[in-house]
């Protein structure tokens, strides 16, 4: 049996395909073609837009991919036919984190809120979400689909728009204000309900679905470990910010262990100086793959 795997094409490809490598799978991706080759035989890929993954999944014509939140609810809000969530992915085209879809407005405009775009024409991309965001708050607008470029609409093409950010750097550029925001997504690991009735495909989803979030969580940390004398101990956990407990092991000589934790890389520089002033002695940091919580 084999995986049907659609994965993202454009702006979160080369995220994702990071991503899978350091879930220890091998894609490679031909610029000609939107079939790439996986090291894995129970599985083929599909490069497809992440804007109509939740269809092709909902239609089986895939078993399985990855794409946001904010698709899904497109499709869904669409009518399109229910997909299953099956991870949480935190992670987006910049960064390991959350974007979100935002109201926004020309710099100098006089709108300040939703209620105040009554009668006037909105562009973007997510239609049916900000259509229904209009609606929940019984505002009638415009909501018309915009095939790109959507920050230069306003104020000539369009009044406002809604469109994803993660940074507000490009709406800063662009001298666009937001007043709100219209939902927050990340990216999911998706699945057609009929397929999971397979147990084999089910258990390769599952898999794969906790290699993925596992080499997320060791996005930003490294290993330490290191030496000290058990009179020492005491001091040297107090300095160390473990993701759970530090492990501490005993060593050849009784009077010595061997402690091994996790941290944030962030701050291994601050604490590696403060460690050997704590009476520690070889210490090393390594590099995470992966943290199976």
């Amino acid at each position: 049996m084999k995986l049907k795997l659609g994965l993202p094409k454009g702006s979160l490809q080369d995220a994702t395909l990071h991503l899978f490598s350091r879930a220890g799978f091998e894609i490679r991706v031909n610029s000609r073609s939107y079939v790439p080759t996986i090291d894995d035989v129970e599985i083929e890929c599909l490069l497809v837009r992440a804007q109509e993954m939740a269809r092709y999944v909902a239609d089986g014509v895939l078993d399985a991919g990855l794409t946001g939140q904010d698709w899904i609810a497109e499709h869904e809000a669409g009518g399109g036919a229910a997909v299953t969530p099956i991870a949480d992915l935190i992670y987006a085209k910049q960064s390991f984190g959350r974007v979100r879809w935002v109201l926004a407005v020309p710099e100098d405009s006089p709108f300040k809120t939703a209620e105040d775009l009554r009668g006037k024409t909105i562009a973007t991309e997510l239609v049916q979400v900000a259509g229904r965001y209009f609606a929940d708050r019984g505002v009638d607008v415009r909501v018309e689909f915009s095939w790109g470029a959507t920050e230069v609409k306003p104020p000539v093409l369009a009044d406002a728009i809604v469109e994803v950010t993660e940074t507000g750097s490009s709406l800063r550029a662009n001298r666009l204000r937001i007043i709100d925001t219209v939902m927050t997504s990340n990216t999911q690991l998706i699945a057609n309900p009929r397929a999971l009735e397979s147990a084999w495909l089910r258990t390769k989803v599952d898999n794969i679905a906790l290699l993925l979030a596992a080499a997320i969580e060791a996005q930003g940390r490294v290993g330490l470990m290191l030496n000290v004398t058990r009179d020492r101990l005491a001091d040297i956990i107090a300095l160390l910010p473990a993701l759970q407990r530090p492990t501490v092991s005993p060593l050849s000589d009784d009077e010595w262990v061997a402690v091994n934790t996790i941290i944030e890389e962030r701050s291994v520089r601050d604490l590696i100086p403060r460690l050997k002033q704590a009476s520690a002695q070889g210490i090393v940091e390594y590099p995470l793959n992966k943290i199976v919580l």
